[in-house]
């Protein structure tokens, strides 16, 4: 039993590192379509064999930005190759994450809705008036 508790574990660890390592190498790219990017998550297949790299932007346009990174895979890979400890560096696929930008819209909503509230509750009642 302890042997299949360490795989998940394992797999962990190496999506771990392998999004600090990439935060690393990302940075030392010259594209000028990669802005302010931060790696939000990294999902490695069970085999190894592949990543989905979740990133999200600060500036500059995820279109653009997620082009690039995905550009820019392999010599990322090779780069990983020479850091991670391990005997398969997965193929990397970027993927742009919205989940900040989806966030910042709740957000939006919700202080429009209290707002709203706020108003409606300043706004004395014709009922009480009489």
């Amino acid at each position: 039993m302890k042997h299949k508790r360490s795989i998940p574990n394992r797999s962990f660890r190496v999506a771990d590192q392998i999004q600090r390592d990439l935060a690393e190498l990302i940075r030392e790219l010259k594209d000028p379509r990669i802005g302010m990017c931060t790696i939000s998550a990294v999902e490695v297949t069970p085999d190894y064999a592949h990543a989905k790299v979740f990133f999200s932007v600060l500036v500059g346009d995820p279109a653009a930005c997620e082009e690039a990174l995905n550009e820019a895979a392999g010599f990322l890979r090779n780069g990983l190759f020479k850091r991670l400890q391990i005997h398969t560096v997965p193929t990397l696929h970027f993927s742009f994450d919205r989940t900040t930008e989806r966030a910042s819209d709740m957000n939006a909503l919700i202080a429009k809705a209290n707002a709203t509230r706020a108003l409606d509750s300043d706004e004395p009642s014709t009922d009480e008036s009489k």
